[in-house]
């Protein structure tokens, strides 16, 4: 964690009291009787407005994550770990993770959360022949029950402490010590982020048409019916900087998205503002999202009317989306009891600079369907992987000349009885001194080299705004 300016780590007046009653809350607890594990959640109301971004950068845990929900009046910044459940196996043992994660969570309480996610390709440990070594920390999943949170809803901030026993018991002293550090910092003016010196685009735009071109040709010849291809944007930095500083940056500009930053101890941020919701299970209730299709907003009411009639009118990207929307509904009904209703029919997700085809779909999950089984049935969609599934990530992991990592995987949260996953997609792999950014494009009938690299630019435009980006192959920005 890199040092902050002295100002920002000057304290609420109120710090001192907040952690001495938390810490008070933890003692009580350690002191009663249990029998056999369970997760302890400790609060305590935070009665003055601390900012949770430049909480989470004051203090000294590696390990960290962020969570703000696209619908949900909960935002969640926790720091340190007080358990994790993780592997490094592929494929993924969906059987596996959800057991110990349900045995995990046997009798906690609602609020209690392991925040997470799984590697794009579950098959696979690393790109076999392109291993990336900053996503080895990840893991094939990674899912943290954080030892402390700063949760900020509607009506209040309050600070957490997760305590799992009866293992933390004998961690009395350490858990309160880590407490003791906690800062609590005054809100102060954020510093701008450095200016990239270097862009690199993997592959290159003579690449990416060779890619493109092989696409259509398997679509051509009817073994695809779409795959999404996508590149890697690596900025080099000026300056070191706190990974946490770009996550601030991003939420200000791209409004109605998921925002997530997971990083585990000593390794990169993996940092995103995601439209894409994968799944939200509250009981036996479930809702998905289809999206797919893509145009920019307009400078003007009236061009951006326009690009909206063209987007919902495209019979390309029309395809494109029915190829999401009818595999997610095939696939949760593998799992659901009754119809599976699209509220609302297609329409447009609206963000800050782009626009996609949506549809929402929701059902109600059978008795025994539980969360790994929704990940494992819904994750990857055609949305970000391709039709047939099997073959089109088969086509991703021989074409792309990159490791995906988490990048377009599941990202998101599991509690007891509820969870919600966002795509990890508009995301980027934070280090003090590069981002590499990645985005993708579906591949249909249609599509052209041309067309589909600037879409990525629009789609990388969000990041690219903040860090003052133009664009190129492999030039000095």
């Amino acid at each position: 964690m890199l040092d902050l300016d002295s100002a920002v780590l000057q304290e609420i007046d109120a710090a001192p009291d907040v952690r001495a009653a938390l810490s008070a809350r933890v003692q009580a607890v350690e002191k009663t009787a249990t029998t056999g594990a369970r997760i302890e959640r400790v609060e305590v109301p935070v009665p003055v407005s601390v900012p949770l971004i430049d909480w989470m950068r004051a203090q000294p845990h590696s390990e960290t994550v962020y969570w703000a929900g696209r619908e949900e009046a909960r935002t969640v910044a926790a720091v340190g770990a007080a358990d994790v459940v993780a592997s490094t196996a592929a494929p993924v043992d969906y059987d596996a993770l959800g057991a110990t994660l349900e045995a995990r969570l046997r009798g906690a309480a609602p609020a209690v959360r392991y925040y997470g996610g799984v590697r794009f390709d579950a098959a696979q440990p690393s790109a076999t022949d392109r291993p990336d070594r900053r996503w080895t920390p990840f893991g094939t999943y990674r899912f943290v029950l954080p030892r402390f949170e700063l949760v900020s809803t509607e009506t209040d901030l309050r600070l957490v402490c997760n305590l799992v026993r009866p293992r933390d018991t004998r961690r009395t002293e350490a858990v309160r010590e880590r407490l003791k550090a906690l800062a609590l910092p005054s809100p102060e003016e954020r510093p701008p982020l450095p200016r990239p010196y270097h862009r690199q685009n993997v592959p290159n735009h003579e690449g990416w048409t060779d890619m493109i071109r092989w696409a259509l040709d398997a679509i051509q010849d009817e073994s695809l019916d779409k795959v999404v291809l996508a590149r890697r944007v690596t900025l080099a930095l000026r300056d070191s900087m706190d990974p946490l500083l770009v996550l601030n940056h991003l939420e200000t500009a791209t409004p109605g998205c998921y925002h997530f930053a997971l990083r585990p101890t000593d390794g990169p941020a993996f940092v995103g503002a995601s439209p894409e919701r994968l799944f939200r299970r509250d009981r036996r209730h479930v809702t998905s999202e289809a999206v797919a299709g893509t145009r920019p907003r307009g400078q003007t009411e009236a061009e951006d009317r326009a690009l909206r009639a063209e987007l919902l009118q495209s019979p390309k990207e029309r395809r494109e989306h029915a190829f999401v929307e009818d595999a997610i509904r095939t696939h949760l009904q593998t799992v659901c009891h009754g119809p599976i209703c699209s509220p609302h029919g297609t329409g447009e997700l609206a963000l800050a600079r782009g626009r996609h085809l949506h549809s929402r779909l929701t059902g109600t999950l059978r008795p025994e369907t539980t969360t790994t089984d929704l990940l494992k049935v819904l994750h990857p969609t055609p949305a970000v992987g391709g039709v047939p599934t099997e073959k089109a990530v088969a086509a991703i992991r021989a074409q792309e000349p990159f490791d995906r990592g988490w990048y377009a995987g599941p990202v998101g949260w599991m509690g007891r009885e509820a969870a919600e996953f966002a795509v990890g997609i508009r995301a980027g792999l934070v280090e003090e001194s590069q981002i590499a950014l990645f985005s993708g494009a579906g591949i249909v009938d249609g599509s052209t080299p041309d067309r589909e690299w600037e879409e990525i630019e629009q789609k990388i435009g969000d990041f690219a705004a903040i860090m003052g980006v133009v664009d190129s192959d492999t030039a000095s920005v």
